[in-house]
């Protein structure tokens, strides 16, 4: 293990431990259109107002005084208090680098432009606060133009040979003017050009490099699997993709993938199964075709993703079978079980989200849309499936993760969430 090379470390926000560009300029542009103004051109609005206190990019860039510059900045922190914070992600690697930190007891500490209440709001819905120690960012009474040294002091402990990390010129000028050595990191908002004026002692060109230059190595793989489960119409392929995007929003490694499907071989069977022009096909037939195609997708896709460390979400797996092949086309659960042994090799889920709703409410919304080919096998056909997914969660309930699925999708993603992170928790993932 190696030595580590500070006992605490002083991170920047906006730019080094996340992407908040899309929040801030989405706020911004609000702001400025109440104002009848315009957003810069994409080349020099990230240099203007990503890093720079927002008040003095507003009047250096639109030339309003600090009366109109606060009546803006007003505007935009009311968005971004209500959406804005929501429109951020942590950029990829940087959870497991705090991971790493915090447990070798490093003092982490926040140290931003951005108001501290803001930064408090942002930390706890990307699921960062609990790193750290301490957190600094212009309060009630502060001048807006507080500068980035005061900053870092507010965190800066006693007695702990410190760093600060960030994205822009300030933070290696504050860390200059206190004492204490400083990095660069070029995947944020500032340019190489800027930082290296500032004379950083090192530059990281990606989350990856921090880890050793702050004496810290990657934290083990985490691999873990979630299949999605639930009767047609449910909502299955919507709640994988929004839980996925909400994960990688917080800063986790993500393969969102499905089934039938996700390899050439896979899609090619994919369109055999569900072609309506294959109504005569037999239920040996298609078990066998789902099958195969499952052992393709678990030796290409899954199994590779998780031994990189990544959280895999599959849009169905071999449940589905069980319930679709095994009990909606009669062939007996078990013989399709023993049927996907092979495909599956052992592989089965960590967890498995089966969505809720009843056979009415599956059926309005599959209204919607064209139906194939299994979504229209009958009525007595989807009820024998329905059963079979309560017998496997019966014998499984520590796998399952049963959410109702009836209200909205956006209530549903919600509950589906809160749902994984607490089982992500449990099992050591989040």
């Amino acid at each position: 293990m190696s030595a580590l090379s500070y006992e605490a470390v002083i991170f920047d926000l906006d730019g080094t431990l996340t992407d908040s560009a899309p929040g801030i300029l989405s706020s911004l542009r609000q702001a400025l259109e109440a104002k009848q103004l315009a957003l810069p051109e994409d080349e020099i609005v990230r240099d203007i107002f990503l890093g720079p206190p927002i008040i003095t990019g507003l009047q250096n860039h639109y030339g309003m005084d600090r009366t109109q510059a606060l009546e803006t900045l007003a505007l935009f922190r009311a968005r971004y208090h209500e959406l804005g914070h929501l429109e951020n992600s942590v950029f990829p690697g940087i959870r497991g680098l705090l991971e790493s930190l915090s447990s070798r007891g490093v003092f982490l500490a926040v140290a931003t432009g951005k108001p501290q209440d803001a930064t408090e709001i942002v930390l706890q819905a990307l699921d960062l606060r609990r790193f750290f120690d301490a957190v600094s960012g212009p309060v009630e009474g502060d001048d807006p133009l507080i500068d980035k040294a005061t900053l870092i002091q507010r965190v800066l402990p006693q007695g702990k040979a410190a760093v600060m990390v960030g994205d822009r010129q300030t933070d290696i000028t504050g860390a200059r003017a206190l004492g204490i050595p400083a990095i660069g990191v070029t995947y944020g908002y500032g340019s190489h050009g800027e930082l290296k004026e500032a004379l950083p002692d090192a530059i990281a060109s990606c989350p990856e490099d921090l880890f050793s230059l702050l004496g810290v190595e990657k934290p083990a793989p985490k691999g873990y699997f979630i299949s999605f489960e639930g009767n047609d119409g449910a909502g299955k392929s919507t709640q994988a993709r929004y839980l996925a995007q909400r994960l990688v929003r917080l800063g986790y490694p993500v393969h969102l993938t499905r089934e039938p499907g996700s390899t050439q071989v896979g899609e090619q069977i994919r369109e055999i199964l569900l072609s309506n022009a294959n109504a005569e096909m037999s239920p040996v037939t298609e078990a066998l075709l789902y099958a195969a195609a499952r052992a393709q997708h678990v030796r290409e896709v899954i199994r590779p993703a998780l031994a990189a460390g990544q959280i895999v979400i599959s849009d169905r797996y071999v449940d589905s079978s069980i319930a679709y092949q095994g009990a909606g086309r009669q062939l007996e659960m078990e013989a399709v079980r023993e049927m996907n042994a092979p495909a599956i090799d052992g592989l089965m889920p960590s967890a498995t989200v089966f969505l809720s709703i009843s056979p009415e409410e599956a059926q309005k919304r599959q209204h919607a849309r064209e139906k194939d080919r299994l979504e229209l096998a009958g009525e007595a056909f989807h009820k024998r499936v329905n059963g079979a997914y309560q017998a496997l969660i019966a014998s499984e309930p520590d796998r399952f993760l049963v959410i109702k699925a009836a209200g909205h999708k956006q209530d549903t993603a919600d509950l589906v969430f809160r749902s994984v992170m607490k089982r992500l928790k449990r099992d050591g993932v989040a």
